[in-house]
């Protein structure tokens, strides 16, 4: 098990250049984020949560304010910090056990040790029996399981986690909320959610950040002070759903998302798989 850290953002700021001139996509972003703790991002799409999560990885170092954990400078990738995104971006030509490898190519690690670390995450995402599978033979739920499992592997002290259950039926998405949950309390890591769904936000989460655009920031903090496991159709539950809710409908003119120019969605950079995250 990691030993989890404390993450800060301090003022935190980022634009992309443009043709007319720059295009901010967050703006003075302040959140610190303590050791083991499971933080929900949500907000309407252009809000900056994909961008907040790229920096927090290190996969961009153009912006300004800090980005801190354990009070260093987060630069470039590390395994420190797993992603895991939308699609589950498995190899094909890979089996499960040789996808999750991956997760170790830079580990400091015998090959027996690697091994070891395979298998046991294998059983921590409850694939025991799939191992030699390739992902064609897989179902949706059970290929963002791999995605989960090779994103832990090399005992992060964060994991970042962008929609990750965004493309699964509703059934499966709430089993593998479940199964998240059961992780995060296992690993003892923190573990930082974006979703547009706010249900799922407050299922899972110790604390709800709502953003708006733009340029993104953040709005307000909601903490669920609620007890695990939680019951979805409680009362204190759907309270809480409420008030994030709010947020929304309160200033829904500044909350709507004007549609891209396509000279910036030709700055956004293009989201590619980093092995040693």
């Amino acid at each position: 098990m990691a030993q989890a850290g404390t993450l800060e953002l301090q003022h935190l700021s980022k634009s992309y250049a443009v043709k007319d001139g720059d295009l901010a996509v967050l703006q003075d972003v302040t959140l610190t984020i303590t050791p083991g703790e499971f933080v929900s991002i949500v907000g309407a799409s252009g809000c900056g949560k994909s961008t907040l999560l790229r920096l927090i990885v290190g996969l961009e170092e153009d912006y300004q304010g800090q980005v801190l954990l354990d009070g260093e400078r987060i630069v470039g990738t590390s395994l420190q910090r797993g992603i895991v995104f939308q699609e589950h971006r498995l190899f094909p030509w890979l089996t499960v056990a040789g996808n999750i490898a991956l997760g170790l190519l830079n580990a400091d690690l015998t090959p027996g040790q690697k091994r070891q670390a395979v298998r046991e995450h294998i059983a921590l995402v409850g694939l025991e029996g799939f191992e030699k599978s390739y992902p064609h033979q897989l179902s949706g739920g059970m290929a963002q399981r791999v995605a989960i499992a090779r994103a832990l592997v090399s005992k992060p002290e964060i994991l970042l986690l962008d929609e990750p259950f965004g493309a699964l039926d509703a059934l499966t998405r709430a089993y593998l909320q479940q199964e998240l949950h059961r992780i995060w309390q296992a690993e003892g890591i923190t573990m930082i959610l974006v979703t547009h769904d706010v249900e799922e936000a407050i299922y899972l989460g110790d604390k709800v950040v709502v953003m708006e655009p733009r340029p993104g920031r953040i709005r307000r903090i909601v903490p669920v002070d609620l007890s695990h496991p939680r019951e979805r159709t409680a009362g204190n539950f759907t309270d809480i759903k409420q008030q994030v809710l709010q947020e929304f409908s309160a200033d829904s003119a500044s909350l709507a998302e004007p549609p891209l120019r396509p000279e910036v969605m030709q700055a956004r950079p293009v989201q590619q798989w980093q092995f040693a995250i």
